[in-house]
């Protein structure tokens, strides 16, 4: 009988989230402040007008919204593969694809390994978030190792091409 296959894992940069949230809306207020506060009389020099106050408003709400688009990162991984969700971009890869889960002390988040020697990040498992990243780490090498023992041995070469 077979084994059941490892539960999925889903995880997200705790702390690192909490952060950019924060941060966001510490500069969202400081600059709703700036702008609502700007006078509006003329003062010889600089004179602000009700553009220039919303203006500045906005540019909070577009600064806050790119620091919570920081907070993105995600993965999830079940049976099938792997999805990683990253700042930028956002990659599936089935765990044939996958030659290890690595989450070593000298990086700050976990990478994996590919078949083609690549190294990818996977920024929603950070050490910052301590226990939960070795979690979500130990549940991805379980599913990794699940998913190569169900598929097959490759075929033996016939020949040597390099002989």
């Amino acid at each position: 009988m077979p084994s059941p296959a490892p539960p999925a894992v889903s995880a997200v940069p705790r702390r690192w989230r909490l952060a950019c949230a924060v941060a966001a809306a510490v500069v969202v207020a400081v600059l709703a402040y700036v702008g609502l506060t700007l006078p509006a009389s003329d003062s010889g020099v600089v004179f602000y007008t009700t553009a220039d106050r919303w203006a500045v408003v906005g540019l909070g709400v577009v600064l806050g919204a790119g620091l919570l688009a920081l907070g993105r990162p995600r993965v999830d991984a079940d049976a099938d593969g792997i999805r990683v969700r990253n700042v930028l971009g956002e990659r599936t890869l089935p765990w044939t694809a996958v030659r290890a889960v690595r989450f070593d002390e000298r990086f700050r988040w976990a990478t994996l390994r590919l078949t083609n020697d690549d190294e990818f990040a996977v920024l929603a498992i950070q050490a910052a978030d301590g226990e939960r990243a070795a979690v979500a780490v130990e549940g991805l090498r379980a599913l990794h190792a699940a998913a190569l023992a169900v598929q097959p041995a490759p075929p033996p070469l016939l020949h040597d091409p390099w002989e």
